[in-house]
């Protein structure tokens, strides 16, 4: 059994090397995805854009993510990460230089619609990572590869200001997040030349099938549809956001379309689903040894809905929340509220450490727990608290969010090793679809309640994580010689 301690340092190793070379892949992809949150005020004056044009871009920069990551989790498994990291870096790269230098509100729109697809890079990484390292390692690697890359978003924030400074004129904010996009496509070619999908001699395994998650039987067939109706759910609710009846982005025929178009990738979504289950449909058994439980994947997708789900919309509420309720400058409440997501480069593998040494199941529920009381705590913040308890209650509800992260994404590559991308990538969208869940509660209810919402969800949360297994032994997979190979999962 394998150690669950990593020296992140100790370069020697091959898959300490690749731990560094995915984290930084995922950094950089979420530097391109958020790059343009920073130099809004400057996009703003440049192309007189109105407050509801404003919001209208921050919708459409991740509203493309959710089908986004499941359609990357199926290449990832279909043509392994090396390609398809590669791949989206080169092409994100270049749809980030596109935005910097596009002329109309029109084109900007349309390029921040497409750059939500370098948002779903995470997913690749996951695959990656759990090839390289042991059951007993997999979720601190894990840890710091979502946690260390993550920090991407807070770097933008923090760099691309000052370098549109260093680059001056009324363009600077255009050369800055063009030199992003040109690093980002350089990486790709690198990250092609470097990385490697297995470590030299084993096998990466994939799905017999693609087009969706081959499933045991039909009970989970069953759930594995209802499980996928939330994703267009929150797809409707972006659609909704932007149509007359709200942000009045969209005219109403615009928006009965986009209806039409989720209704039909449903429909499709599900056909798929259907032919890759072809053999459970005709009650054609599937061998034990390569059976496994889609309730394991479902626990782990609401999991991700209430901790990086939560994450991302308190990340979009909390600078103004502080400045409401302490009447402080956009500057400091900025400043206070960034340690929310700092928290994530220790967080989040200290989250994948306690999942590897001390349980899966055990870990996930103590942190969903923990982050249940942490936004009970924040939902009592107002101008009668000191602003540095105010603080400390937001980082340490931070902690519990971010390390359930890290504790989810320590299981992921353990379920199911041939279909770990298309988890990995419905779990990610899950996170993506909380987020959205938990911003259109806020336009309905105050910032309290908003946080006893998440709470709420957290509680059940912890509920259903009560049901799941801790992965044991080994689970099978099948060479092309139709020989079995064990992949140890504890």
């Amino acid at each position: 059994m394998s150690s669950s301690t990593l020296n992140v340092l100790d370069l020697k190793q091959e898959k300490i090397r690749l731990l560094h070379l995915s984290w930084f892949a995922f950094f950089l992809s979420f530097v391109v995805w958020f790059n343009f949150a920073p130099m809004l005020s400057s996009i703003k004056e440049a192309f007189d854009l109105t407050n509801q044009q404003v919001k209208a871009l921050m919708i459409l920069n991740v509203a493309l993510t959710i089908p986004a990551r499941v359609i990357i989790g199926m290449l990832v498994d279909r043509f392994g990460p090396r390609i398809v990291y590669s791949a989206l870096l080169v092409l994100g790269g270049i749809v980030c230089v596109a935005f910097a230098f596009a002329n109309s509100y029109e084109a900007i729109a349309l390029l921040r619609f497409l750059m939500g697809f370098i948002g779903a890079g995470f997913v690749i990484g996951i695959r990656l990572v759990g090839e390289w390292f042991p059951a007993r390692q997999v979720g601190l690697a894990e840890g710091v590869y979502g946690g260390w890359g993550n920090f991407g978003s807070s770097a933008a924030a923090m760099a691309l200001p000052t370098l549109a400074l260093y680059f001056g004129g009324p363009d600077g904010w255009r050369y800055a997040i063009a030199s992003t996009g040109v690093i980002a496509s350089i990486y790709g070619v690198f990250f092609y030349w470097r990385a490697r999908n297995t470590p030299k001699g084993s096998t990466y395994f994939k799905p017999k099938k693609s087009g969706g998650l081959v499933v045991s039987n039909k009970r989970d067939l069953i759930f594995y549809i209802v499980m996928c109706v939330p994703m267009y759910l929150a797809l409707a609710t972006l659609t909704w956001k932007l149509s007359p009846v709200n942000l009045g982005m969209l005219n109403s025929t615009t928006s009965l379309a986009l209806y039409v178009v989720l209704a039909v990738l449903f429909v499709v979504q599900i056909s798929q689903i259907l032919r890759v289950n072809s053999d459970v449909l005709n009650n054609i058994a599937i061998p034990e040894m390569q059976q496994y439980k889609f309730k394991q994947v479902a626990i782990l997708n609401v999991a991700y809905f209430v901790t990086f789900g939560s994450e991302l919309a308190v990340v979009s509420m909390l600078p103004l929340f502080f400045m409401e309720t302490f009447e402080l400058s956009a500057v400091t409440a900025g400043m206070l509220a960034s340690g929310f997501a700092f928290m994530n480069l220790a967080a989040r593998p200290g989250g994948g450490y306690l999942s590897d040494k001390f349980g899966r199941r055990k870990s996930l529920s103590i942190l969903v727990a923990g982050l249940a009381a942490g936004y009970m705590v924040l939902s009592n913040i107002d101008a009668t608290w000191t602003i540095w308890v105010a603080v400390v209650a937001t980082m340490c509800c931070s902690f519990f969010v971010q390390a359930g992260e890290g504790a989810v994404f320590a299981i992921v590559p353990l379920v199911k090793r041939s279909m770990t991308g298309q988890i990995a990538g419905m779990t990610g969208a899950y996170g993506n679809v909380g987020a959205v869940i938990f911003l259109t509660v806020l336009s309905f209810v105050s910032a309290s309640d908003f946080f006893l919402v998440i709470a709420a969800c957290a509680a059940v949360v912890f509920v259903a994580v009560q049901f799941m297994e801790e992965p044991q032994g080994h689970t099978a997979e099948v060479n092309d010689d139709g020989s079995v190979a064990l992949i140890e999962v504890s």
